[in-house]
């Protein structure tokens, strides 16, 4: 496996905002508000993006979003674009939701995909924030790498240079073989309510640690990448995010 996954992590520090909280559900409004008042057509292609033809990507009813949101503290929110595209785009709708006292990241950053040259026997992944896999109980390191495969691959897809070229099912059963030996997660229950439709959605997941041990020189690469894009299920509102270290 060769490549990169590229993106662009702006950072933005608020000297002022409307926005109380970085809560996912105000922050969803205020991001698709703004969006929408400043190009119709992109709201329509990156914040409600649509499976017209069928037959979409593996897991995703609907297509990915080309960006994360990364809330950090007091007055300072990221957002991780996954499209060149789109960075002038987001830019500005950070400059929508409040007054802008510094910004940086417009520089591409560059991440690797192929295996790490030396031996790696075990690591430790953080669930940073409350991560949800679908149809998963525990993060086990198949389940969990297939996830990050499949988005990472779609995101190229969609808004990079084009799909991993791999072989997806052998790449799985490798990562089947790596196990899960110490697991100390939690889980958290939180939920947001639809504006529009008045329906309650839940943004609830595990949190912690686990560690894992096996061959996993080619699997850094992918956690190292989901540190930037997510995995999960709602990863646009900052849920799904990891960091891996090795031990």
């Amino acid at each position: 496996m060769t490549g990169t996954f590229d993106l662009y992590p702006l950072r933005f520090q608020f000297a002022a905002t409307r926005l109380r909280q970085w809560s996912p559900n105000a922050l969803r409004g205020a991001v698709g508000a703004a969006l929408k008042r400043l190009d119709p057509g992109a709201y329509e292609r990156y914040f409600a993006p649509r499976n017209t033809h069928g037959g979409g990507p593996s897991g995703f009813a609907d297509p990915p979003r080309p960006f994360v949101l990364r809330p950090g503290g007091a007055l300072q929110l990221g957002v991780n674009v996954f499209d060149e595209k789109a960075v002038p785009l987001f830019a500005r709708v950070m400059a929508e939701l409040g007054e802008i006292q510094s910004s940086s990241g417009a520089e591409r950053v560059v991440v690797p995909l192929a295996p790490v040259e030396r031996t790696i026997c075990r690591v430790r992944v953080h669930f940073v924030t409350p991560t949800e896999l679908k149809g998963v109980e525990r993060p086990d390191f198949g389940a969990l790498l297939s996830r990050i495969r499949d988005r990472v691959s779609t995101l190229r897809a969609l808004y990079g240079p084009g799909p991993l070229a791999m072989d997806f099912r052998a790449f799985g059963e490798r990562a089947s073989q790596v196990y899960m030996t110490r697991s100390d997660l939690d889980y958290v229950e939180s939920s947001r309510v639809s504006k529009n439709t008045g329906q309650r959605h839940p943004l609830s997941g595990f949190t912690g640690i686990a560690e894992y041990e096996g061959e996993l020189a080619e699997f850094v690469p992918f956690l190292e990448t989901a540190h930037w894009t997510g995995v999960g299920r709602q990863t646009v509102w900052g849920k799904g995010e990891l960091s891996v270290e090795e031990i």
